[in-house]
């Protein structure tokens, strides 16, 4: 399998393919075209001419810096693709970030052991992560 990683966010439908694939659930198209617009930085992952990943980064462009939406597609998970996008949207990070940045993510349930290969750390009790999700 070939694969490479071109800088460029994923199309509103990679992206609505990628999400539902590993079951985040429905994606709500008008959102998340002003969602992927906005961004600051985007990767995909091809193989075979296929968007088989992304990963993005979203904050202010200074300080703040979320990486948002890694996913792949369950077929070519575990094969060191998710690290490539993540050494991509880091090596992003760092050639941007002029001091002291801040690099946060929300982990999908059972990969907080993948993120932390690469220095994200539960920093609780002293600093807790929370977030609100807001319904249609």
């Amino acid at each position: 399998m070939e694969l490479t990683i071109i800088e460029r966010p994923p199309t509103v439908l990679e992206h609505k393919t990628l999400w539902e694939a590993v079951g985040w659930g429905k994606v709500n198209i008008e959102m998340t075209e002003q969602s992927i617009a906005n961004s600051i930085y985007g990767v995909v992952a091809i193989s075979d001419g296929i968007v088989i990943g992304m990963g993005r980064i979203v904050g202010d462009g200074a300080m703040y810096y979320y990486i948002q939406d890694v996913a792949v597609l369950p077929e070519h998970q575990n094969r060191g693709i998710g690290k490539k996008i993540i050494d991509k949207l880091l090596n992003y990070i760092n050639d941007n970030c002029a001091g002291a940045g801040f690099v946060g993510l929300f982990a999908s349930h059972g990969k907080d052991e993948f993120y932390e290969k690469f220095g994200f750390k539960d920093h609780s009790p002293g600093m807790t992560g929370m977030f609100m999700v807001l319904d249609e």
